[in-house]
């Protein structure tokens, strides 16, 4: 997917994904969150700034655009075993549905955006992210990628939605999901101004098979 030539358009890209998606149509262990496509825009520079706070880059003086958002979770296999030190990585679009990629256009970028961002679930399995709302791409509805490299188990992608989207009913790869597959993909945003005046906080374990 990643080849895709540059001049096919962002939303006949995202019909294409919705066909194409040979991650989706693999059958998924019952419980086990499910897989996706890695999309167009996988990050290709982990160089410099690439913790799990995507709300500051290190030499900006401002913080990113949009709603700041901490995402938390554990990563559990399918008996609820934490998986600990596995390394989890996401990547989004920014407040302005540009990705931090070369092919994406990079000139419009919010230079506050990290863009992408990389932990290690910890002893319990949980997992942290500083990152912002999902914002509307082209062609998709907000969405949060995710890819988790555990030892010794099969790596997994997959996308994380938010619950109550209008744009989730017209989303291609969303709906390919089954009824239960998609609760095992969904954000509930919540206000967090405990953790951070006007925050958001999401909360969702990832289960790998």
């Amino acid at each position: 997917m990643q080849t895709t030539p540059p001049l096919i358009g962002r939303r006949h890209l995202a019909a294409g994904l919705a066909l194409l998606a040979p991650g989706c149509a693999q059958a998924q262990a019952p419980g086990a969150t499910p897989r996706q496509t890695t999309g167009p825009f996988y990050p290709t520079d982990w160089s410099g700034d690439a913790d799990a706070d995507l709300v500051r880059v290190t030499g900006e003086a401002a913080q990113a655009q949009g709603t700041v958002t901490h995402l938390r979770g554990r990563l559990l296999a399918l008996d609820g075993t934490p998986l600990s030190g596995a390394r989890i990585e996401i990547w989004q679009c920014d407040a302005r549905g540009i990705y931090r990629h070369p092919r994406d256009r990079e000139a419009d970028r919010d230079p506050g955006f990290q863009g992408r961002g990389r932990t290690l679930a910890g002893r319990d399995g949980s997992f942290a992210f500083r990152t912002i709302r999902p914002a509307v791409y082209p062609g998709r509805t907000p969405h949060i990628h995710v890819l988790v490299n555990a030892p010794g188990r099969p790596e997994l992608i997959t996308q994380l939605y938010v619950e109550g989207e209008p744009g989730n009913a017209r989303d291609g790869l969303f709906n390919r999901l089954p009824p239960a597959a998609r609760e095992m993909v969904l954000l509930r945003l919540q206000p967090a101004d405990s953790l951070e005046r006007g925050a958001l906080l999401a909360e969702r374990d990832i289960v790998l098979a």
